[in-house]
């Protein structure tokens, strides 16, 4: 993840697309730290996704 995702707000994560690496604005239920691996649950539009903290 590159931004962390507020409460209130998007995020930005870096996704692997095609052989390369593309970013997404984010969005979640909870607060997420930046570095927090997650992982996508659904989409919103071509270039935001929902995301969840990755089970440990």
């Amino acid at each position: 993840m590159t931004v962390s995702i507020p409460a209130d707000g998007p995020g930005e994560v870096l996704l692997p697309v095609r052989g390369g690496t593309e970013a997404f604005a984010a969005w979640s239920r909870v607060p997420i730290d930046r570095h927090t691996q997650v992982i996508v649950v659904d989409h919103t539009s071509a270039r935001s996704v929902i995301v969840a903290p990755l089970p440990a």
